[in-house]
């Protein structure tokens, strides 16, 4: 894997899974923004989500909003399977080996102490894939965050999520290119399948019924499903999408180790200030899951829950295109970030 001018890489060597599995060569891409200070304190942790490379993400950091390079040393860790760090399509393990949150979190934790000496991180930010990295971060080095903010996403995926994940991948791997448990070219028609599965669950009821999508410009359901969603995959590698599955899937922090599966005692061990932030209309993350979450989080120094009013599901977390839920995002992490 050789290293492009906009992000570096992260050699881990060798490492051990936790499923015991020894990973060869572990790499691990990443890009910082602004500055480390001298007292390594304005460290922000922005992991990547479903799909997504730090190119993807780079929007909500700019001068002036919550995600401020000219106050705070970001760093966005692309996650395992994402296409920059170690994948599929750019290593030769055949199969990839089955890593987890806790892997792609134990990683990140190396690149920050042994590649900037950080021991403190004011803020661990994600959404979706990367708010459960927030919580896996939050909850396997507690004396390290000290805020963190899942912004649609939990601590485990659910059964819900769960049945919807299977759906996507039936859609992927019912394309013919799918033989003996992998791609062997590219699935045209299987990426085309999932994304139109990915348009049903992703945007609510009500961003249909009011046909929002015609805000940016679509002139029919159609144009909207043909120009949005049928593409909204195909640049990624089909492998790699499945191996993110499988992460999404096992996503669970009371597997880590320590907690032994007990999900009270892996909540109880989260000592930041934590912000929950659901998409009220989000079919992915319901809410209610984070409702029982925050009852649950006894030992952090605050934790609160302020879902986003929006009619955008699960995107209301991803407001690239959408002011109003931009704006509420930043207002509420630049709240957190003063306390």
């Amino acid at each position: 894997m050789t290293p492009r001018a906009d992000y570096q890489i992260f050699q881990a060597g060798d490492v051990e899974l936790q499923t015991g599995v020894v990973f060869p060569a572990m790499q691990l891409a990443y890009k910082t923004y602004g500055t480390l200070n001298a007292r390594k304190d304005n460290v922000i942790v922005y992991p990547t989500s479903f799909s997504a490379q730090h190119s993807d993400i780079e929007w909500l950091i700019q001068r002036g909003g919550a995600l401020d390079p000219d106050r705070y040393f970001i760093i966005i860790p692309n996650l395992l399977g994402n296409g920059l760090s170690s994948s599929p399509s750019n290593s030769d393990l055949t199969p990839f080996p089955a890593v987890s949150y806790h892997d792609a979190v134990a990683v990140q934790r190396r690149l920050l102490e042994e590649q900037f000496g950080v021991a403190k991180i004011a803020l661990v930010y994600g959404w979706s894939m990367g708010g459960m990295q927030a919580y896996h971060w939050a909850a396997c080095h507690p004396d390290m965050v000290e805020r963190a903010a899942v912004v649609c996403g939990s601590a485990r995926c659910s059964p819900y999520n769960h049945v919807f994940l299977e759906g996507v991948k039936a859609a992927l791997t019912a394309d013919p290119a799918w033989q003996d448990g992998r791609f062997v070219a590219r699935p045209v028609a299987g990426l085309r399948a999932m994304g139109r599965v990915y348009a049903g669950w992703a945007m609510s009821h009500a961003y249909y019924r009011d046909e929002v999508w015609r805000g940016a410009g679509f002139t029919s359901l159609e144009d909207y499903l043909a120009r949005s969603w049928d593409i909204a995959f195909a640049r990624r590698d089909a492998n790699d999408l499945l191996v993110q599955i499988g992460i999404w899937q096992r996503g669970d922090i009371s597997q880590s180790p320590e907690f032994g599966g007990d999900i009270d005692h892996a909540l109880a061990a989260i000592k930041a200030r934590v912000l929950l932030m659901p998409g009220r209309t989000d079919r992915y993350f319901d809410m209610r899951d984070n409702e029982a979450e925050l009852g649950r989080l006894v030992n952090a120094r605050s934790a609160q829950l302020h879902p986003i009013p929006s009619i955008h599901g699960h995107r209301a977390g991803n407001p690239i295109n959408n002011p109003a839920d931009r704006d509420f995002i930043n207002a509420e992490i630049s709240a957190l970030l003063q306390r």
